[in-house]
């Protein structure tokens, strides 16, 4: 007969929920849904206390709209009180005609290494004549809360100084003359006159040439305007065009007559015929070209129109127009139906005619850094900051580098391929996020152009001084993705050198067409990007009044989805194990409520399934899109433990990491060996005499944070014989209520230790089988 070892017990902890973000808990900062409260956020500490910095880039609605940045206190109760830190009154750039309205401060906000922070409003503007132009700023904050200075490096010295010599056609099928009066009216109105501002010059001719009005003649736009309310027409019937242009480019832009040496030449011709000198034009457009004179054309079809002039007739006076206007002629000539239409344009030539003042070429619209909005992205680094400026170069964008040793502002083509003949790259967005990768070789750059050929692109460069050397482009599989508009580098392993490259694509259309958005991870290898998975989020079900087969809530938000990779951050371990970990946004997440992805740094990545999705804790009416901004880099209970901030729109959530405990299970046995042809008179079972085993069962856990002795509660089972369907042994003692299976809850501080005992059945099983003999060391 036979001697049994026991390990017929299982003893069954429930499942460990594999989070460390208390989503019930935590404390949550309201603001106007309207002002786009909690677009952006940070964790913040100074001597004053711990803060969540928020982000309110419309603030000051309905009338300015300049945007700000909110303090809110941490540990001061529910619904605390949100200070305006009033940054727009305190941003500044010396010298500028600054448009503040509508500057979008707080856009923008990072941390700097100072100690303080960065905050920046895309959209701020300066005057230039009457031309707007948005630059972006962004300002310093000491850790007190203080503007330290303002950076805006985009902006330029306005050039205001233009001689404008205006060539007004005044035959007499010119009609009616008070048209043209009005016309320049509306449009000397918005032209600054002054000695150091513009100046403007009248020539009318019709068969001669009259000076009307000499370039200097007057020193403000009002005394102008009084004389050109009462200007005679010139009459004649002929139309000396090219006469008119030269007498204008020989004697209007002399300097006996006002013009100054060194500023812009501009002539804008006005004429409603054919010229009869058309012969001379050529030439006299040849001469006007050698003295730099950049022409405007503006053909007036009113006498074609009122004769009924041949289809032929109106193309060959365009094109004689056309010949007048410098290039491209497109930006520089204006045809309209009759002289009552002039008023119709006088804005766009207005706009074409200042942007000069900003710009040395003949390309009046084209816009270098004029509108570059400037802070649209940032990143700050010991390097100094890298601004994103995705209007530069008419939105091809770029990025800007500021440092204490000056500013690098690269070319257009810095971020080009020469070899892209289509013209891929217009309007590609470069600057729509920033970052920067360490390695041992130096820092890499990176930067997202989520419109490039309409799938988007990343570009990774090196920085030497003002040359920039492109590495490596990432490109998007999707149009419309927005692939590489959100961008985040991750030292995993915490060894000072960047691992991974985070990429998102927003607007990555699922397979039900629906805004899913996915993220691809890069591992950072010798210097290359080299693509490793592609993180998404839950399907999302589009529950819409069109598309409602098995749904149980119709989506009264679109678009339905999820953008899944609108905000991607490093948040500082939130597990403890030594590794960085990753949250992601999908603010679109449940019907606009939006929610956050955590996944988990392991081995120089992230591992691929996420940990936990936090839910938006809104209704989806007064706040929504939670998971629009994500920050998680300090410890703000005073726990030991990473705490993570999220933003949505209308408000913010601050939620408390939970404590990570390693529990380590005991288990011994009295006796740990039995006979069954051996009971024991102390032990029945059932009116029999059996054995009895004592079993011992011992808890004793450790935390990774800094806590000691933490009152904990456990819970545990143990089942006897857990794999047969019957057991082979019942607990004798009299409080359990299952002869078979014990379910303990008990707190344990340091370390937990309970006594159970169990009876051996009577069983066919414990004994050896024919050809078997020796022990039996398991009971099944």
């Amino acid at each position: 007969l036979g001697v049994v070892s026991f390990s017929f017990l299982a003893v069954l902890l429930p499942c460990v929920l594999s989070f460390n973000v208390d989503d019930k808990n935590g404390e949550t900062f309201n603001g106007p849904l309207e002002d786009m409260f909690g677009y952006s956020v940070q964790q913040f500490e100074n001597s004053e206390g711990k803060w969540v910095l928020i982000g309110s880039p419309l603030a000051g609605q309905p009338a300015k709209r300049t945007g700000d940045v909110y303090k809110c206190p941490v540990g001061q109760g529910p619904n605390p009180t949100c200070i305006k830190l009033e940054l727009p009154e305190n941003t500044t750039i010396p010298n500028l005609h600054e448009v503040k309205e509508n500057m979008t401060m707080g856009t923008t906000l990072v941390t700097n290494p100072q100690g303080g922070f960065l905050a920046c409003g895309p959209q701020y503007g300066y005057m230039c004549g009457q031309q707007t132009y948005i630059s972006g700023v962004c300002t310093n904050v000491s850790s007190t809360f203080q503007v330290l200075n303002s950076i805006a490096p985009a902006v330029q010295e306005c050039a205001k100084e233009l001689d404008i010599v205006m060539v007004l056609d005044g035959s007499n099928s010119i009609w009616p003359w008070t048209s043209i009066i009005e016309f320049l009216v509306k449009f000397l109105k918005n032209i600054e006159i002054g000695a150091k501002l513009s100046q403007v010059g009248i020539v009318s001719y019709g068969e001669e040439v009259t000076h009307n009005v000499n370039l200097s003649q007057f020193d403000t736009t009002q005394s102008l305007l009084a004389k050109v309310a009462k200007l005679p027409q010139q009459t004649g019937f002929k139309t000396m065009t090219a006469l008119g242009i030269d007498t204008a480019r020989k004697e209007a832009f002399t300097v006996e007559r006002g013009a100054r040496p060194g500023v812009k030449k501009v002539m804008i011709i006005v004429t409603d015929g054919e010229s009869h000198d058309f012969f001379n034009l050529d030439e006299v457009i040849k001469e006007c070209e050698e003295d730099d004179i950049e022409r405007f054309g503006i053909a007036v079809l009113g006498d074609y129109n009122r004769n009924n002039r041949s289809i032929k007739e109106v193309k060959k006076f365009i094109e004689e127009i056309q010949s007048i206007s410098s290039d491209p002629v497109g930006d520089h000539f204006f045809n309209v139906s009759d002289e009552f239409a002039l008023l119709n344009i006088v804005d766009a030539l207005g706009s074409r005619i200042f942007a000069l003042e900003a710009t040395s070429g003949n390309y009046t619209s084209s816009f270098e850094m004029e509108m570059s909005q400037a802070g649209f992205s940032a990143h700050t680094s010991k390097e100094g900051v890298m601004l994103g400026a995705v209007g530069a170069y008419e939105w091809n964008g770029t990025v800007v580098m500021h440092t204490n040793q000056g500013t690098v502002v690269p070319l257009n083509a810095d971020f080009q391929d020469p070899l892209d003949e289509r013209k891929e790259s217009l309007a590609g967005y470069v600057g729509y996020a920033v970052q920067a990768a360490s390695t041992p070789n130096g820092v890499l750059y990176i930067t997202g152009a989520p419109r490039y050929n309409h799938t988007g692109r990343v570009i990774v460069y090196k920085l030497d001084g003002g040359v920039i050397t492109v590495t490596q482009v990432l490109k998007g599989d999707q149009i419309g993705s927005y692939f590489g508009s959100v961008l985040q580098t991750v030292d995993v392993d915490q060894d000072s050198y960047t691992d991974i490259l985070l990429v998102g694509a927003p607007m990555f259309m699922g397979p039900e067409r629906e805004e899913q958005g996915q993220v691809y991870v890069y591992k950072l290898n010798e210097g290359l990007f080299e693509h490793q998975t592609t993180l998404k989020p839950d399907n999302q079900t589009c529950c819409t009044s069109a598309h409602s087969h098995g749904c149980t809530i119709v989506n009264t938000n679109g678009p339905c989805g999820a953008r899944f990779g609108t905000a991607i951050a490093e948040v500082s371990d939130l597990d403890l194990d030594g590794n960085r970990d990753v949250a992601i946004g999908a603010p679109l997440e449940n019907d606009h409520k939006g929610a956050v992805y955590v996944y988990h740094g392991a081995k120089k990545t992230i591992k691929e399934k996420y940990v936990q999705r936090i839910p938006g804790p809104g209704d989806g009416v007064k706040t929504k899109f939670f998971g629009q901004s994500i920050h998680g880099v300090m410890d703000l209970n005073g726990d030991g433990i990473i705490d993570i901030t999220i933003g949505g729109l209308g408000g913010a959530s601050l939620f408390w990491s939970k404590d990570v405990a390693e529990l380590y299970a005991n288990m011994t046995f009295d006796p740990n060996k039995i006979n069954l042809q051996q009971p024991s008179e102390d032990c029945v079972l059932g009116e029999r005499a059996t054995v009895c085993v004592k079993t011992r069962v011992c808890f004793s856990y450790s935390v990774k944070s800094e806590k000691d002795h933490l009152n904990l509660a456990i819970k545990y089972n143990l089942t006897l014989d857990s794999l047969r369907a019957k057991s082979r042994a019942a607990f004798v003692n009299p409080d359990e209520k299952s002869e078979r299976k014990v379910q303990v809850t008990a707190n344990i501080i340091d370390a937990l230790c309970l006594e159970h005992s169990f009876a051996m059945k009577a069983s066919k099983s414990f004994f050896n089988q024919p050809g078997q003999h020796g022990e039996r060391k398991r009971g099944g």
